[in-house]
């Protein structure tokens, strides 16, 4: 073997998810989804986890498709009683738990101030709905599925935040402060799970702007034209493009591979520079 091949084999291994089993969360999501079949490329049994039974199934037959292994999760982050049940569903087909990869969230329609609507206009009920989507919907899955990796030896948490997070976006309220406190959370279960069983590792990323389900009629137009809030956002972002679901993939690959064995409570922007710029 020469020291070329030597080096590309131990690059292979270094990113390799092989052997490891993973579980996402709002895998029927466009950004799940893609971080789910990213994962399964690169060697993981995947646990395709959602509320919409047919997309989790679509999501998991893509995968057996491209000579991977998945199976899908039917479960709601914010239902205990489910989410003990798909993580006796993992460990009765696979055996162990090793990655978790938190997607499941988004914003509500009831917690976004749309036209001359105010803070003051911000439906307590709504704060709390977009409250417990994101951060219980976060913790929930990490104390069920993350009680199984401390018998691993090693565990793995990705946590999804927004640039909602850490700067001030127009009309999302309450979704900017559940994504604050999503990395919050993020660190200070860094800190504890490292403490205590020593190899677990609890990351974030915090994506840009991404086409999705729930945002694409507030950034595109019927036509395809951009609406004032995407060119405004398009503006903003360096690159000049929104970000595409596949390009996520490779951050939380790293996060969750022996590179990043290290690597334990940041929080990463994938954002097309969108967090580095001033806006002059």
């Amino acid at each position: 073997m020469t020291a070329e091949t030597g080096t590309q084999a131990s690059l292979e291994r270094l990113f390799s998810l092989s052997g490891k089993v993973a579980v996402v969360t709002g895998a029927t999501g466009v950004l799940g989804g893609a971080m789910a079949r990213g994962l399964a490329r690169v060697g993981a049994r995947v646990g395709v986890l959602g509320r919409r039974e047919e997309r989790a199934e679509e999501v998991a037959r893509e995968i057996l498709g491209s000579g991977g292994e998945a199976m899908p999760l039917l479960a709601d982050v914010l239902n205990e009683e489910q989410l003990r049940a798909a993580r006796e569903a993992v460990l009765n087909r696979w055996g162990r738990m090793n990655i978790l990869v938190n997607a499941a969230g988004g914003n509500v329609p009831g917690a976004t101030l749309s036209g001359d609507a105010t803070i003051f206009d911000l439906p307590r009920e709504a704060f709390g709905e977009v409250f417990d989507l994101n951060l219980v919907g976060t913790l929930l899955p990490i104390q069920i599925f993350g009680e199984a990796m401390t018998h691993e030896t090693g565990g793995c948490v990705v946590n999804v935040s927004s640039m909602a997070a850490g700067r001030a976006i127009t009309r999302v309220a309450g979704y900017s402060a559940a994504k604050a406190a999503v990395e919050n959370l993020t660190r200070w279960l860094a800190v504890d799970l490292a403490r205590r069983y020593g190899s677990i590792r609890v990351n974030a990323v915090a994506p840009g702007f991404f086409l999705g389900e729930q945002n694409r009629a507030l950034l595109v137009n019927a036509d395809g034209s951009l609406t004032e809030r995407g060119r405004a956002i398009i503006e903003h972002t360096p690159v000049g493009r929104f970000g595409e679901p596949e390009e996520l993939t490779g951050t939380v690959i790293w996060l969750c591979s022996p590179a990043a064995n290290f690597v334990n409570g940041v929080v990463v922007p994938v954002d097309g520079g969108f967090s580095a710029f001033s806006g002059v």
